[in-house]
Parts: C-alpha cells; structure tokens; sequence
C-alpha cells in the first residue's frame, strides 16, 4: 500500500480529480482519501511512481510518504 500527502488536494472536487487520476493508471486500484489530512492510500501492484505521474498530470502534487 502506497500512502501520498497531497497538500494541495483541498475539496470534494480535488479529491475526486485524485480519485480519478488515480483509476486511469489503475482501475482496480483500492482508493482510499482523507480530505482533512491530505493524505490518499492507494493499493495496487503498480509500482508509486506511476501515482505519482498521474497526480501530477491531474495538477496535484502528491508526494509519497514511507
């Protein structure tokens, strides 16, 4: 499981953009989003960096915390 603080992620829109971007790289990925604490779990077997690629895009930035 990858977890991601995105400061900038800071609405119900924002975190569905994330959701979404998200999906796009995989979309059997588990989500899970804490708007409050701007933080985003994701669980896949794709590797973080292509997360981190696809938050980016969607003009967040997430960055990915041990």
């Amino acid at each position: 499981m990858y977890k991601f603080e995105v400061k900038d992620m800071t609405c119900g829109h924002c975190a569905s953009s994330v959701d979404k971007a998200v999906k796009t790289v995989d979309p059997g990925a588990q989500v899970t989003i804490d708007l409050t604490a701007h933080h985003v779990q994701i669980q896949s077997n794709k590797p973080a960096s292509v997360f981190v690629t696809a938050i980016t895009q969607a003009g967040y930035t997430g960055t990915l915390q041990p």
